[in-house]
């Protein structure tokens, strides 16, 4: 799963402060390699390059650009 800017996500990376924390995407850069990264802001702080397969997004959060 893809994200995008102002998406509400979760950090699972044990090495940092902030694993475990929801957080939300302000950045999304492709990589070379046809892959992204994130930067996430907290409200402590932000991470930057972090992988795709770090986050998860947070669940019930209203999709906007679904139809209903």
């Amino acid at each position: 799963m893809s994200f995008e800017e102002d998406d509400h996500v979760i950090l699972h990376d044990e090495h940092s402060e902030h694993d475990g924390k929801e957080g939300k995407v302000t950045q999304v850069m492709d990589t070379m390699f046809g892959d992204s990264t994130y930067t996430v802001s907290f409200e402590d702080g932000q991470e930057t390059g972090i992988p795709e397969d770090s986050l998860e997004a947070v669940e019930g959060e209203p999709d906007e650009d679904s139809e209903a």
